[in-house]
């Protein structure tokens, strides 16, 4: 018997959308010790069977709600046959002091890595809640085939999804990002959450670091990366450290840096379409075959 019990979800609502459904959901967390939400768009071909899914890491102070309202995925989700899967970005009202109004290190801020450190520890374990505890509670629920996952982000999303994807070959068949926090442990801006979560090991940081990982984990797939030029936190996201260490690796990477773009969701909406069909060449080549 699983440890997870798929009665425990609680839908909160749902809407129609291009021939499927929005769904939010909520769950006792057993992983992250609280009560957690995550929404799912259910594509119309999954009356038929178990379809892939793409799970989208979303960003500082976003929910599991920011995506799938703002970014237009729903559209191409339908057409390519994708369950797209949307978690919160943190664990919430742990009673952690602070927590609601530190948007750095409190609620929206849990950087998708397994913090060591008191008070985070107890609740914020983001990485195994994405990599375990989530894929098993959706096998369980819903028709999803867990033999093709596929992982993206935005900047700090974008950061968990390159180091989930990465640190976990055998389960991600695909991987790409937009604007993502590429080298955290070189960045002013965020390495201070990785000293509160992780503490003061170094090598413990390089775990979560996806410029280190690439220094390990060298595979075949590729990685697909989109950056706005005009992000005012380009300096911070260095997507030249990653580009960087996938030449050193022979690692091949796809960087795209667009003109005038920032950092918004009016960003992550005009490159959507593209990711998609990035992640359906492996996870549902078929699909792409139609006009």
């Amino acid at each position: 018997m699983s440890p997870f019990d798929p009665g425990a979800i609680a839908s909160l609502q749902t809407h129609h959308c291009f021939g499927g459904t929005v769904g939010f959901y909520e769950h006792d967390s057993r992983v992250c010790g609280c009560p957690m939400r995550f929404s799912l768009y259910a594509p119309p071909q999954m009356q038929q069977g178990p379809r892939p899914v793409l799970y989208f890491l979303s960003g500082l102070t976003c929910t599991e709600e920011n995506f799938m309202v703002k970014a237009g995925a729903q559209r191409f989700a339908a057409e390519l046959g994708l369950c797209l899967v949307v978690p919160d970005t943190s664990p919430r009202h742990t009673g952690i002091p602070d927590e609601d109004t530190d948007w750095v290190y409190g609620s929206g801020a849990g950087f998708y890595l397994n913090a060591t450190q008191d008070p985070w520890k107890r609740h914020y374990q983001m990485y195994s809640y994405v990599v375990e505890e989530l894929p098993i509670l959706l096998a369980q629920a819903f028709a999803v085939d867990l033999d093709r996952q596929g992982i993206m982000g935005h900047s700090m999303g974008g950061h968990g999804a390159l180091v989930i994807g990465l640190r976990n070959g055998d389960r991600y068949r695909s991987i790409s990002a937009l604007a993502p926090i590429c080298h955290p442990i070189a960045s002013d801006w965020t390495r201070p959450a990785f000293e509160r979560y992780l503490g003061d090991t170094v090598a413990a940081w390089k775990d979560y670091d996806a410029t280190e990982l690439l220094k390990r984990y060298v595979d075949p797939r590729p990685l697909l990366v989109d950056q706005g030029l005009s992000d005012p936190f380009l300096q911070d996201l260095m997507p030249q450290s990653l580009a960087q260490a996938c030449a050193e690796t022979g690692r091949s990477l796809t960087l795209r840096q667009h003109p005038d773009y920032d950092h918004s969701y009016y960003f992550i909406a005009s490159l959507i379409e593209d990711h998609l069909r990035h992640h359906a060449q492996f996870l549902c080549p078929g699909s792409l075959d139609s006009p």
